[in-house]
């Protein structure tokens, strides 16, 4: 007998993710709808996520808002009142699957529910070290991504940044991870973190993070005002995924990942320097939204 269709519509959100996509869609079978929204992938990323059943829905972003995720919430057909939003590059562990499943036969407590994210890296599933955490399970009636003035970032792009979304409620954690599995080489995963870094510096510089980091719940606030005031952060960033979270038991694969996070941060530090020494002129405002 087929397991039960779990009632909530995954969204997964693509730029040319022909590599990556059909791992992440295969982890996708037992969820009501599967809708991937496409920004005019040149490399048969439609032509996968239709041969694997998903609904496919044109997304082109005129640079204002809202951005794609908050689009997606605005004009999608849901079926279910829940939504899950999936990258590419992500697949749900089966654990994962079926802990939503049971959730949602229960009933959920909370409006949302933070995923936590288990990295591959070099080609190895990290079991230690730092993680990443999204709030990525929503009930879509109470949840709406905020408005984050980041328009004046020439690099930034069309999904919304390291953000989580404005709950209507409580929010809970699921255990099962999310395994973050890029198939693209090292090059695109430094090309998208310095676009990350841009962004984060744009808004550390003038004070905007401030803003945002005050939108966190809880412990995350805490910890996140904690690392803006650091000294040395790319070292703490480093210690803490390498030592503290005992990154050095994954290997080689766990010394490369907590340097690469480091190196992150750094190029954070010196482009917010760059900026307080040298503002950009003043950015373009918000404009029209983009046509479904």
């Amino acid at each position: 007998m087929a397991p039960p269709v779990i009632p909530v519509s995954a969204v997964v959100m693509t730029r040319d993710e022909a590599v990556n996509l059909p791992a992440c869609l295969a982890a996708l079978e037992r969820f009501a709808q599967v809708f991937v929204v496409d920004s005019a992938s040149t490399d048969g990323t439609v032509e996968i996520a239709a041969a694997h059943g998903a609904t496919v829905v044109s997304f082109r972003w005129d640079g204002g808002y809202p951005k794609k995720k908050q689009w997606c919430l605005d004009h999608l057909p849901f079926a279910a009142d829940w939504v899950l939003f999936v990258d590419a590059d992500e697949r749900l562990t089966d654990a994962l699957v079926a802990e939503i499943a049971a959730l949602m036969a229960r009933g959920p407590r909370h409006a949302g529910y933070y995923v936590d994210g288990r990295p591959v890296f070099l080609g190895r599933e990290l079991r230690f070290g730092a993680r990443n955490r999204k709030l990525a399970l929503l009930d879509r009636r109470r949840a709406r991504f905020p408005v984050v003035p980041d328009l004046d970032v020439a690099r930034m792009w069309e999904v919304e940044g390291h953000y989580q979304p404005d709950v209507d409620g409580t929010v809970g954690r699921l255990r099962a991870p999310l395994r973050h599995a890029d198939g693209k080489p090292p090059a695109a995963w430094f090309d998208r973190h310095n676009r990350y870094s841009d962004w984060e510096a744009a808004l550390r510089a003038d004070g905007r993070m401030d803003a945002l980091i005050a939108r966190e719940r809880g412990g995350r606030r805490r910890l996140k005002r904690v690392l803006a005031a650091l000294p040395l952060r790319p070292l703490a960033v480093f210690l803490h995924g390498y030592v503290l979270r005992l990154g050095f038991l994954d290997g080689a694969a766990g010394f490369h990942h907590a340097l690469a996070r480091a190196f992150y941060h750094w190029q954070i530090d010196v482009k917010v320097r760059a900026l307080r020494v040298s503002p950009p002129p003043p950015g373009r405002g918000p404009a029209r939204r983009p046509a479904p």
